[in-house]
Order: C-alpha cells, then sequence, then structure tokens
C-alpha cells in the first residue's frame, strides 16, 4: 500500500506535535503489516485526525492569512488591535475580485442605519435589514478568527481575509462556523437575528484594517449587491475622520456616578455634558454606558 497520501493528510491536519505522534502510530504499523490490514490503518488514522480537533491554528502560522501583515492572532476580544492609520504615508493596495467569486454581498436588503454618526456617537459600519433566520454570507475568502456571544455586538463573527481586510457580522440568532474555519466567499457565517446591544433583527456589518474603520460603503455597493471597485487604494484619506473622533473623550459609567459628579471631575458643566449627549439633566445613568464630557 502507497502510505504516501495518509502521511499528506496528516501533515494538513495536524500541529507539528500532533503529526510526529501520528507518524510514529503509522511506521509502527507498516513496519508489522501482517498484524493490521491496510483498511484499519487508515481507519486509525481518521481516529488520529478526529482527535486533531484540539489543533491550534497558531501552529501553523502560513494557515493565517495576512500574519505578516497583522503579526497578531486573537480569538478572545472583538477589536485587539493598536494601530493607527491616520497618520500612514503610503498607498495599500488591497485587491478585492480576482473573478466572480472572490467576493458576495453579506445581506441584500434595506440599509437602517449607515456608516457615520448616529445619535451623537460614531457608527462604524451599516446595518442591513433582515430577518431572524436569514443567512448571512462571508464578503470574501478567509479564516474565522472570532466566532462567540459579545455583549456589544451579540453573536459575532470576524473573518480575516486573505487581502487583509477584516469583516465583521453582528447581531446574529446563531452561529455558522467556528474559530480557525477556512470560509469560502459566499459561505453562510451565521443567521441573522437580533442579539447584543440591538433593537430589531438586523446585520450590523464592518470592514476594517489592522483594526481601523472602512466605510463599507467604499468597498460595497447596497443596492446592487456588488463590488465598486475590484481593488481598493487604501491611504490615509480613508481615515480621516478618525482625528477628529479622538479628540473627543468619554466617560464609562459606574455605580454611583452622576452628572454633576462627572462634571465636576473633568472640568465641565451638567449642561455641556446634556448637549453632547442628547440627554437631559434627570436622564438615567445606565452602568456601563459610555458618555462624552468634552
Amino acid at each position: 500500500m502507497n502510505y504516501t497520501i495518509p502521511f499528506i493528510l496528516l501533515l494538513g491536519l495536524f500541529g507539528g506535535a500532533q503529526f510526529a505522534h501520528a507518524q510514529k502510530e503509522l511506521i509502527s504499523e507498516i513496519e508489522s503489516p501482517g498484524d493490521v490490514p491496510d483498511e484499519a490503518v487508515v481507519d486509525a488514522l481518521s481516529a488520529e485526525a478526529e482527535a486533531a480537533a484540539v489543533w491550534d491554528i497558531n501552529d501553523s502560522l502560513n494557515y493565517i492569512p495576512a500574519f505578516d501583515e497583522y503579526c497578531d492572532w486573537n480569538s478572545d476580544r472583538v477589536h485587539p488591535y493598536k494601530y493607527t492609520l491616520t497618520e500612514m504615508t503610503d498607498t495599500i493596495v488591497i485587491p478585492l475580485a480576482y473573478d466572480s467569486c472572490s467576493f458576495a454581498a453579506p445581506f441584500i436588503g434595506r440599509k437602517t442605519s449607515d456608516f457615520g454618526y448616529r445619535r451623537y456617537r460614531h457608527h462604524y459600519g451599516v446595518d442591513i435589514k433582515l430577518y431572524t433566520g436569514d443567512p448571512v454570507l462571508n464578503a470574501f475568502d478567509g479564516v474565522v478568527r472570532v466566532a462567540k456571544y459579545d455583549g456589544d455586538y451579540g453573536r459575532v463573527v470576524v473573518v480575516r481575509h486573505n487581502n487583509g481586510l477584516e469583516t465583521l457580522y453582528a447581531h446574529l440568532s446563531e452561529l455558522k462556523v467556528k474559530e480557525g474555519d477556512w470560509v469560502d466567499a459566499g459561505k453562510a457565517v451565521g443567521l441573522g437575528g437580533n442579539t447584543g446591544r440591538s433593537t430589531g433583527s438586523h446585520l450590523h456589518f464592518e470592514v476594517r484594517y489592522l483594526g481601523e474603520p472602512i466605510n463599507p460603503n467604499e468597498i460595497i455597493d447596497w443596492e446592487l449587491g456588488m463590488l465598486c471597485s475590484d481593488t481598493l487604494l487604501l491611504n490615509a484619506d480613508h481615515f480621516e475622520y478618525l482625528k477628529e473622533i479622538r479628540k473627543r473623550k468619554y466617560h464609562r459609567i459606574r455605580r454611583g456616578d452622576t452628572l454633576s459628579g462627572i462634571a465636576r471631575r473633568y472640568g465641565t458643566t451638567v449642561g455641556r455634558i446634556c448637549r453632547l449627549n442628547g440627554m437631559r439633566s434627570t436622564s438615567t445613568l445606565r452602568i456601563g454606558k459610555t458618555i462624552r464630557y468634552n
């Protein structure tokens, strides 16, 4: 029997330690072929493959898209990066489409909230109306970095793509992928829903590069469900809006906080805080919520 194919399969499925262990097991079987039929050897390999489900994606950095750009792979946090691209001097060429199968619109529907300021805060994605249970599709080929429940995003999936972008799909009712999964463009990553901080079923969709948000409308024509261009020429202009946002300061509400106390702490007034946040002096302060104070 030719054992080349099983060895190749093992190399693709296992990290270094698991592969070495399985290789030794297979060699021991080959050394006494009379004891174990060929079919049993193949069955044993299948069992080893199942056991290798504990393989960590970090065992093979070649499997991680754009690792040389990010130098990081974090599946615990939705936004783990600390890059600032507002002062970038180069233009980065990001390919979006190689052929007709390179892209799929996450969902074609009516936009209910756009990228930009919304109720005194910046909205870093677009919201698309859908119904709970509607399939949400992956935009570009890539690997799932995050697939979990988050307090704000609800059930959320983040995919890092071969072109270096990351896309985020939030408020899902059900996840269809897990961290480390390879996902083709057009594959369902989850079902639409209303989880997390959400009012009504919709898809919240973001596009980011090194953690910095890009306006999805510069990439996707939502009415046609098509790419605006086959290539994104990414430069500092895409992040100019962040300069103003980052001048703004926020306070996260803690137990016992009052508007007058927050105003004294930051040398401002209750009236100014109310104007900045579109609230009244009698508004309830919810623990964990952030309010702007400058």
